[in-house]
């Protein structure tokens, strides 16, 4: 956990106004984090704008670059460009409270801010759930179309008169 300090934004010595940051993301970034990723290759820029208040922080994350995805359809590796951008609010508080979507309480005596969870978030928030490569010919959406499970109606199941007659004892009583 000590290589997410990497990623700690420190305030404490920088005077009220805006200040910037840049952040290089690979693969190794992504190992810090217990959970499996559907893209392999990352190469993201991250660059971050911390606007300091007196009494609070604004910052704004922008991610920008590139990941390997598989196509869903072709399974052939293409490269998917990510770009998003974020804005939070951080205050200071008690305790640690990020249970607001935009605004994160940290404590008062805090001197720097950890944005490697923001930036987890961003760059997995900028992967599509379809994962089709812009190499995806008519020809084999037209085959995925002929194999594809087709939606059949159910017909209403035909009466048997026997349960039938079952049911309407039933609802004499």
């Amino acid at each position: 956990m000590d290589k997410l300090r990497n990623y700690d934004v420190s305030f404490s010595g920088l005077k009220t106004g805006k200040h910037e940051f840049r952040f290089e993301i690979d693969k190794e970034f992504f190992q810090l984090f217990d959970t499996e990723q559907e893209f392999t290759n990352p190469k993201i820029t991250v660059d971050v704008l911390l606007d300091k208040h007196s009494t609070f922080l604004e910052f704004e994350i922008k991610v920008n670059g590139t990941v390997a995805l598989v196509c869903d359809i072709t399974n052939e590796n293409f490269n998917h460009p990510i770009e998003n951008q974020i804005g939070v609010l951080v205050k200071f508080g008690e305790e640690y409270d990020d249970s607001e979507e935009d605004v994160i309480t940290i404590p008062s005596n805090d001197h720097a801010f950890n944005i490697a969870q923001l930036i987890y978030e961003n760059v997995a928030l900028s992967i599509p759930m379809k994962k089709i490569s812009p190499n995806v010919t008519d020809e084999d959406l037209e085959i995925l179309e002929k194999f594809s499970p087709k939606e059949t109606e159910e017909e209403e199941p035909k009466s048997d008169p026997r349960w039938d007659a079952l049911k309407n004892l039933k609802n004499k009583n």
